[in-house]
Parts: structure tokens; sequence; C-alpha cells
């Protein structure tokens, strides 16, 4: 073999080792993301009044079986307190958590609720959502959709003439005697999640979320999701807005608004009702945000480490 063709067949050598490892680094990351350790803080079960896709029985033990650590019930009618002992009784070694949303059917803004959660046998019931379903914002943005989704037509309100009304003040002070509960800010308006976030912030509410902040009945832009991290809320970012033929958000816009904010004021969920696994919705949301750009380590610190710690559990033994 001359010289020459020596020189040319070590460069194409050279080019399909390259080439190889291109295709296999990226592969190798992608194994590196599974769903161990996992706390997936807003899941939609049945029983319910409408259709969901799985029982929380039987999503804890696919949960379970796939090593997520962990699943918070939400129901827009009740709390999820019993539901969650009732769980860990019948799916033994996964943490299931509870929570009660502040909707008509509880009374609305309602500190006698959340008190009474509290008081459930196991303790389980940790998470206070302030409206989803029946909040202002929430409905105005249904009768707008026009989709023949329904809406409430009894409404509540969380803020007037641009401040918390009392009884939100009221909740925020009683969360903030509990350090074990974890406030949500619910279906409302990016403006009156700030406010939300501020008081409870400035009232001594440890733990604090920003439900679905692109979702958009919320639309927060990247400066406001900023500044609630800045006073201590984690944002979440829930796969329901990007999934689905017409997802109303982009896997990219995601990505920019999670490097944006920091991951590590971020939590990633999936607030799916109809999709059959749930969990494996919450792996393809993570394997779409790393084809994106976003690292194994900063998706597992939203999956695994920042919801541990909003829950105030011990973070997963790497994070320590």
């Amino acid at each position: 073999m001359n010289s020459r063709l020596s020189s040319v067949l070590i460069k194409q050598l050279s080019r399909a080792w390259i080439c190889l490892f291109l295709l296999v680094v990226p592969a190798h990351a992608q194994s590196d993301l599974n769903l161990k350790g996992v706390i997936d803080t807003r899941v939609h079960t049945s029983p319910d009044d409408v259709t969901r896709s799985i029982d929380a029985d039987d999503l804890a033990r696919l949960a379970k079986q796939n090593r997520m650590r962990g699943l918070v019930l939400t129901n827009h009618w009740e709390s999820t307190a019993a539901l969650a002992y009732m769980v860990r009784k019948e799916v033994p070694g996964i943490e299931i958590f509870g929570g009660v949303e502040m909707d008509q059917s509880v009374g609305g803004i309602n500190v006698e609720a959340v008190k009474r959660m509290t008081m459930m046998k196991g303790g389980w019931g940790k998470v206070v959502w302030l409206p989803t379903f029946d909040g202002v914002t929430f409905t105005n943005w249904v009768k707008k959709d026009g989709e023949g989704r329904p809406y409430s037509t009894t409404l509540v309100p969380i803020s007037k003439d641009g401040h918390l009304i009392p009884s939100v003040l009221e909740l925020l002070d009683f969360v903030a005697q509990h350090h074990e509960l974890l406030l949500e800010t619910g279906h409302n308006s990016a403006e009156e999640a700030l406010m939300v976030v501020h008081e409870a912030h400035q009232r001594g509410v440890t733990h604090i979320i920003v439900n679905g902040a692109m979702d958009p009945v919320v639309d927060m832009t990247i400066p406001q999701m900023q500044q609630a991290a800045r006073e201590g809320a984690y944002i979440e970012f829930a796969y329901s807005n990007a999934f689905g033929k017409k997802p109303e958000r982009s896997m990219s816009e995601f990505a920019d608004a999670i490097r944006k904010v920091g991951p590590q004021f971020c939590i990633l969920s999936t607030n799916f009702v109809d999709f059959p696994s749930h969990p494996q919705a919450l792996l393809d949301f993570m394997q779409a945000l790393h084809k994106e750009g976003i690292s194994v380590a900063d998706i597992n610190l939203m999956a695994k480490t920042n919801p541990a710690l909003a829950l105030g559990l011990e973070p997963p033994p790497s994070a320590r």
C-alpha cells in the first residue's frame, strides 16, 4: 500500500471514529436519565368525578415499578390526604402525598379545610393549592379559549384592587406556622402568583411552588419567573403544556426559560389527566429537555432533588 493511499485510509477511519463517538455519547447520556428517585408533584387520578386514565393505586404500582420515589395526588374537588393514606397502605415502598385545592367545593379559601387536611391520619396531606378550576383567571381563560371546556359559575377570587384579600392572608399565615406544608399558587394570573409568593415569603412560608408558570392561564414572563425564584419559590414546568397535537409551549421555550431562571429554582411535573403511563410521560419529558441541551445533572436536580426539598424531604444521597 503506497503512502498516499495509507494517508487517505487513516483519514477515513478517523472520520468514522468521530462519527461513532458523536452517535454514542448522546445515547449514553440519554441512558443516564432514569426515574429512580423522581417525584411527580402533580398527578390527576381516579377516583374523580371526571374521567382520569388510571386509578391512584394502579399509578402508584406503576411508579414503584419504575423506581420513582413518590407522587403528589391532586383533585379539584376534595382533599387527597385520605387517598394518599390508603394508597400508601396498598402500595408500600413509595411515598404518596395529598393536598387540598381552595376551590368552591371546599368553600373556597378555607383555612378550616386545610386544618382538617393536616389532621388526617398518616399526615400525608402536605400541599395547599390556591384556586385552580374555580379561579377567576382560569375561568376567564376557559371562556375565551372557546373549546367547549367546562368552567365554574361560582368563582374564588384571591385578590382585589391589586391586593390579596384577607382570607388569603389568613391562609398564608396558617401555612407559615406549619413548615411541613407546601403552598402552590394554583391557576391564577402571573401578577397574582407574584403577589402570593411575595406575601408568603414575607410571612415565613417555607415551601412555595408557582404552578405551571408557562401554562397559558398563568403565562409568566421570564423576568417574572426570575423574581418569584428570588423570593424563594420553585418554578414548575408541566409537561401537559408541551404535549399533544397542539402543544401550548415548545420544548425549546421550556429549555430557554429553565436556563434563564436556573435549574436550581425549577421543578418538572406531568400534570397529566389522561395519559395512561404518567411515569413514561415524565421520562419522555426529561429526555426531550436533554435533547434541548439541558444536562442530565440539571434534569435530575429538577425532577428528583427540588421536588424532595419542596416537600420538606431529604434530598437524594447524591445531592447532599
